[in-house]
């Protein structure tokens, strides 16, 4: 007896060419979900794609997109539609972060991490609601942070748009609940052995805050009241409960996965 939680389901991962998002769509399909992997990368997009076929019994399909450009995401959405015949599930991952004192934060950075990850995030969820409504059926997910619950040091910009993905995950849940469409956000706490913190942010958080990148490392350990960071499969394993039929009763919700950090 198969024990996949999402068999016969299709999903859309963005930013999925690598790290966290890479993460999400291989276990998605090893849940037994035929996936779509967005990502502004389409090389390693494809590749991702290329690998979970190669392992799983699933379709996966690769696409480039920006999720800031409109015609782009709703060409993402009908490729899943045309690929795997509807849209179950949208995870809403892809983003960006980037740090610095707000004295000296260009604006248009700003702009930037507001439109990746605020405005991507509403695109995407407009673009799948408006198939899902459809069928009266359906599941988004953002994939936000503890920055979405906590402001941040030196890091404004980032916690300004989490905070907003809260706001826009309730105001969509609200209004998406008569079509039995649930819209839940994920908030995982530091995942210091991603590839977001391996490639960019130990330097820049060591640039920000005047310390070495070990004594980052250990800043953000020692504020975990279960004493390690998180890891994909932390994440992972609450992204596939919100997606399948037993989180049926949820909607609207913000789940810390923060081992104590955020409790709010």
């Amino acid at each position: 007896m198969s024990c996949q939680r999402l068999p016969g389901q299709s999903a859309i991962v963005t930013g999925a060419g690598q790290g966290l998002g890479k993460a999400i769509a291989e276990r998605l399909a090893d849940e037994g979900a035929s996936v779509l992997i967005a990502d502004i990368n389409f090389e390693a997009a494809q590749a991702v794609a290329k690998d979970i076929e190669a392992k799983s019994a699933v379709n996966a399909f690769a696409v480039k997109v920006d999720v800031t450009d409109d015609a782009q995401v709703a060409e993402m959405v009908q490729t899943a539609i045309r690929e795997f015949g509807k849209l179950d599930i949208l995870v809403s991952n892809a983003g960006i972060l980037r740090a610095g004192e707000v004295t000296e934060f260009p604006t248009a950075d700003w702009r930037k991490v507001i439109d990746v990850n605020l405005v991507g995030y509403f695109i995407c969820a407009r673009e799948a609601a408006k198939v899902m409504v459809e069928r009266k059926k359906g599941v988004i997910i953002q994939i936000n942070s503890k920055s979405g619950k906590k402001g941040s040091f030196k890091n404004s910009a980032y916690a300004a748009a989490k905070f907003g993905g809260i706001g826009l995950t309730q105001s969509l849940a609200l209004e998406m609940a008569p079509f039995g469409i649930r819209v839940n956000a994920v908030c995982p706490g530091n995942l210091l052995d991603g590839t977001l913190w391996q490639d960019s942010l130990f330097k820049q958080y060591s640039e920000a805050q005047g310390l070495t990148e070990e004594q980052v490392r250990q800043k953000y350990l020692s504020q975990v009241p279960l004493g390690r960071g998180c890891s994909y499969e932390d994440v992972c394993n609450v992204v596939v409960f919100l997606a399948s039929d037993q989180s049926s009763y949820m909607t609207g919700q913000a789940i810390n996965v923060t081992g104590g950090q955020e409790m709010r």
